[in-house]
């Protein structure tokens, strides 16, 4: 049986987060070593720690929450893109790529690895704003990239967070794709159940096909 691969980053006090965001913590409350009957510990995260899941309600007001997220576009095969020497990606780098039979893409870029690093790193690969578009108007419905944001940082108008959001997309932040070579996968991404949230953290897992 071919196994899973766990493209999932570890939640930690060492994660990077992204500059304004909450800290992960997390404090024990119970300890068996200390006398108490079990083990049980307090944790603190934002919605947007480690590997985690955008809906649109983080952009839209009145947008779909991750709560009502479909788990038809959350799980199944997806597509492993590799663009590798890149600052950012452009629409033209994915055109190069034939995306309109694809319904779910993970883009591998020179971030994946970089959450191995607790300090947060200000140059990493983003998504260019008329590419977003161009994944939208392809009819892609989930996207997924390999660092904290698929937005340039300092951006004011968060135009690729917003093109894909307007347009349903679901977006995956936070992969670690550094061990997944290009190609197509079934794919497992299920964000917490969090009623009314903007988004949330997520485990998601990949099984070549």
């Amino acid at each position: 049986m071919t196994k899973f691969i766990d493209v999932t980053v570890p939640l930690s006090p060492d994660l990077p987060v992204f500059p304004g965001d909450p800290p992960f913590q997390i404090d024990v409350t119970h300890r068996k070593g200390g006398g108490d009957a079990y083990n049980v510990a307090r944790v603190t995260l934002g919605t947007h720690a480690g590997t985690h899941v955008d809906a649109p309600f983080h952009f839209l007001e009145g947008g779909a929450t991750v709560d009502q997220l479909a788990l038809e576009i959350l799980i199944g095969k997806v597509r492993v893109v590799d663009l590798p020497g890149r600052d950012s990606v452009e629409r033209a780098d994915l055109e190069a790529l034939d995306l309109r039979e694809d319904l779910r893409v993970l883009i591998k870029t020179r971030n994946s690895g970089l959450l191995r690093q607790k300090a947060f790193q200000e140059d990493y690969v983003w998504l260019a704003p008329d590419a977003a578009t161009y994944l939208a108007q392809v009819g892609i419905k989930l996207v997924g990239f390999d660092y904290l944001s698929i937005e340039k940082l300092g951006s004011r108008d968060y135009a690729a967070h917003v093109a894909l959001l307007e347009a349903g997309v679901v977006i995956v932040e936070g992969l670690d794709l550094s061990e997944i070579e290009p190609g197509e996968y079934d794919m497992v991404c299920l964000p917490l159940r969090i009623a009314g949230a903007d988004g949330s953290p997520a485990r998601v897992v990949l099984r070549p096909r």
